[in-house]
């Protein structure tokens, strides 16, 4: 298994092998040999071009996502002259605008509070700090605009259970009152097709 990721990419994936060693080793007793399929090979990637081969190319970009991590990035992928932006775990961020120019799809992360929360919780607010409101997301949607915007990575803050959670309807309300392009709900096992047109189809 090829691993690409930021510093300490490679302690963690050592942690993996450890972790299972006595899995891996029991099993392999009846082979004489350990299955290749099993091994992990890491690669620790700095801003820029990580992956280049047979059209497909990603770009890795430092994104914000707290002042004490200095190692979080975003993902640009090419290919056949069309492009997909993931934005990994972050807050507003310019550098993030900066590498969607001309994105088809722009895929981000977001955080979502009933606004009582929010007011009421220290620790709510902390949590949200580390992420995109809605709102902002807007701002960042009507800026870059791709052909479709799509929520993935939602994070639902609920630190006090005497107030209810926000509903998931409110991000395309409140991503709304900056930004009337196309936006998504990202969905487990949603599929987006990227050409001419771009097709999301739902499995379930």
């Amino acid at each position: 298994m090829e691993v690409w990721g930021p510093n300490g990419i490679e302690q963690m994936t050592q942690g993996l092998q450890s972790a299972f060693a006595w899995d891996t080793q029991t099993r392999a007793k009846g082979k004489h040999e350990i299955d290749s399929a099993i091994l992990i090979t890491s690669h620790t990637i700095k801003e820029g071009v990580i992956y280049d081969k047979e059209g497909v190319q990603v770009i890795a970009f430092l994104v914000d996502h707290a002042d004490f991590i200095d190692n979080a990035f975003g993902f640009r992928l090419n290919y056949k002259g069309y492009s997909v932006v993931i934005s990994g775990d972050t807050r507003y961020n310019e550098n993030l605008i900066k590498n969607s120019k001309d994105a088809d799809v722009l895929i981000h992360e977001v955080a979502l509070a009933h606004p009582e929360l929010i007011k009421k919780s220290e620790i709510a607010r902390q949590i949200q700090s580390f992420h995109t409101t809605p709102e902002e997301a807007g701002k960042i949607f009507l800026t870059v605009n791709p052909r479709l915007a799509i929520y993935s990575h939602i994070s639902m803050i609920l630190t006090d259970p005497t107030i209810p959670p926000a509903n998931i309807n409110d991000l395309t309300t409140r991503t709304k009152t900056l930004y009337n392009g196309k936006v998504e709900i990202g969905e487990d096992l949603m599929i987006i097709e990227v050409g001419e047109k771009i097709t999301v189809r739902k499995t379930n």
